[in-house]
């Protein structure tokens, strides 16, 4: 019997370890919208009397049985300061399937994607999927490592949209930066210091599949990635001093591309 190379065990390690990893969403909204998903993977769901009352449609068509506790004592393992509105779902995370399965999904419109290099605040990132999901990008893409991982924190952010709106996490985003380029993508990078604004090329793409990509606040866009996007581009401000921090950025980018 053939043994197996080392990198295809530990890629195997990898995959159970991920498939065993379990995520807890809290408050009504996040709560809701899982439970209203087919494609979730539900293990147990506490809530109080009263947010069971609230989530009692929600709770027959999961047809899950909810622990109920007291309000005084809520028993799920968050962290002290998440705001819970009395209700917490475990959970398995997403699997959106492959870099081509989102980018190339039907939609209306042309494909726009939103990849973001090393942004690791869960609040920005859930910030982002719903302006994605509200301007209908096809996906937000991520590195699997220096990025937000799908949590609580995100998902209330996100009001419901990590449900609907893919997030996909990639091994390499300079390699996925080089694979949708290959799909016919142009990628635009949003970048301060860059000489051309959004509006210039944002028309000149607008019938193009097009992958805007945005980079942390403060470090910005990494070298490889700056060298692979096809175009540097800045969102133009009133004056010298101002700016926006990613996930309005991402809002302003993706309708500036819808648009145009």
């Amino acid at each position: 019997m053939t043994k197996k190379p080392t990198w295809v065990i530990d890629k195997e390690k990898a995959k159970r370890a991920s498939a065993a990893e379990t995520v807890w969403l809290f408050g009504l909204h996040a709560v809701r919208d899982a439970l209203l998903n087919p494609a979730r993977t539900r293990l147990r769901l506490i809530v109080t009397r009263n947010a069971a009352d609230k989530l009692a449609d929600a709770i027959a068509q999961a047809g899950m049985e909810p622990e109920i506790a007291d309000p005084r004592k809520f028993t799920a393992p968050l962290d002290p300061g998440s705001v819970h509105q009395g209700a917490a779902l475990e959970v398995r995370a997403l699997d959106w399937g492959s870099l081509e399965d989102v980018a190339m999904a039907p939609g209306a419109g042309l494909p726009r994607l939103v990849l973001l290099d090393r942004v690791s605040d869960p609040h920005n990132v859930g910030a982002i999927l719903r302006s994605a999901e509200v301007f209908g990008a096809r996906a937000v893409i991520a590195p699997a490592r220096h990025a937000a991982p799908e949590t609580g924190a995100l998902a209330k952010t996100a009001s419901g949209a990590l449900e609907r709106q893919p997030y996909l996490r990639v091994p390499n985003l300079g390699n996925a930066i080089e694979a949708l380029k290959n799909m016919g993508f142009v990628c635009v990078g949003l970048d301060g210091a860059a000489e051309v604004d959004l509006g210039v090329i944002a028309a000149e793409l607008s019938d193009r599949p097009v992958a805007l990509v945005l980079g942390a606040e403060g470090p910005g866009l990494r070298e490889r990635t700056r060298e692979l996007c096809d175009y540097l581009v800045r969102i133009p401000a009133a004056g010298d001093f101002g700016s926006l921090n990613v996930s309005n950025a991402a809002a302003v980018s993706l309708y500036a591309i819808t648009q145009a």
